[in-house]
């Protein structure tokens, strides 16, 4: 039987990452034909719903290089490719770190509404306006 001369097999190089490091990379802006948006939530099968910048409500299908290396969260901002021939769906080309959003909002790509890190459970405790609702009593009363 040979010697074993390599570092392991299969479970091995299951291991390993791809160069995930905490590198700085390069702000990626728009261009024609793409937009900025928000992911509502996820609908399953490379699916999420998103409410762009633009005000527009659409579908977003993750592309084929993301999918199984990058995971998208509620409330991430991602970049999108709007389709010509669908109007209603878009294609995810790009998701943005937390500090690659705060630059965006920053250089005022992103509308300053705009809540980045917020999860599916703080957009609905908020009902999506922002607005704080009053309960309709004081505790004093009570």
């Amino acid at each position: 039987m040979p010697k074993n001369k390599g570092k392991g097999g299969k479970n091995y190089k299951k291991g390993k990452k791809r160069d995930e490091g905490e590198t700085r990379r390069d702000l990626i802006y728009k261009e024609d034909g793409q937009e900025y948006a928000q992911v509502l939530r996820m609908l399953g099968d490379g699916r999420v719903a998103l409410q762009c910048f633009d005000g527009v409500a659409r579908t977003g299908l993750i592309r084929g290089t993301m999918r199984r290396r990058i995971w998208i969260n509620t409330g991430d901002i991602v970049l999108i490719g709007l389709r010509e021939f669908e109007a209603e769906k878009a294609d995810v080309i790009h998701k943005y770190t937390a500090e690659e959003a705060r630059n965006l909002q920053a250089y005022g790509e992103l509308p300053s509404t705009a809540r980045i890190n917020q999860t599916a459970i703080d957009m609905a405790m908020d009902g999506g306006d922002g607005q704080d609702e009053d309960v309709g009593f004081d505790f004093e009363d009570v």
